[in-house]
């Protein structure tokens, strides 16, 4: 009768311990994708900016049309990116775009000097520095999952259940290059 109750009591345990490693998994699911959509977030408030910051700079440097088209063109690309890779991609096509912008910036010392200017720049660096902190929080997330899904015995629970490794969300084939200081002089 002892063995029977020992039996039982381990057969409890595993399930528990199944159950408990399951609902790990979704957490840790749940936790990628609240990470995917604060990054989601950030990028909108990114697209709803460039019109007006393009907009702002065509009346001081109407002759500059390859860059805004260029901008213009990231942005509807960075827009319709699908997965997180094609993503990272498109927004450093777009943040390679937007450095014209600023560049061009440059040459128009009242452009420079304009209020609407500063302040849509203020809200863009703002903006960029909340991406690269909802980047790293999500990044972590995915860290965190991918971990799991690789360690025994969590392998065996995500490989039954089917749970899938994410993407990291990188600066991509350009990195070296997006870590160099942007040298912005006014």
């Amino acid at each position: 009768m002892l063995t029977i109750y020992i039996l039982l009591g381990l057969a409890v345990a595993l399930i528990l311990w199944v159950v408990g490693a399951y609902n790990h998994f979704v957490t840790l699911v749940q936790r990628c994708k609240e990470a995917w959509a604060d990054i989601d977030v950030q990028l909108k408030r990114r697209y709803d900016l460039i019109p007006n910051l393009v907009e702002t700079v065509k009346g001081y440097a109407t002759h500059e049309k390859t860059a805004f088209e260029n901008v213009t063109n990231a942005r509807a690309r960075a827009m319709n990116a699908g997965g997180v890779e094609e993503r990272g991609k498109a927004e450093n096509m777009l943040t390679g775009a937007l450095k014209s912008i600023f560049a061009v910036a440059e040459a128009y010392p009242d452009l420079k000097a304009n209020q609407n200017f500063l302040e849509l720049q203020r809200e863009l660096s703002d903006t960029e520095n909340k991406i690269q902190s909802a980047r790293r929080f999500y990044n972590g997330n995915v860290r965190d999952l991918n971990t799991g899904l690789q360690s025994f015995p969590g392998n065996v629970i995500a490989g039954f259940f089917r749970f899938e490794p994410r993407e990291y969300f990188e600066l991509g084939a350009d990195e070296a290059a997006q870590r160099e200081p942007v040298k912005v002089s006014f």
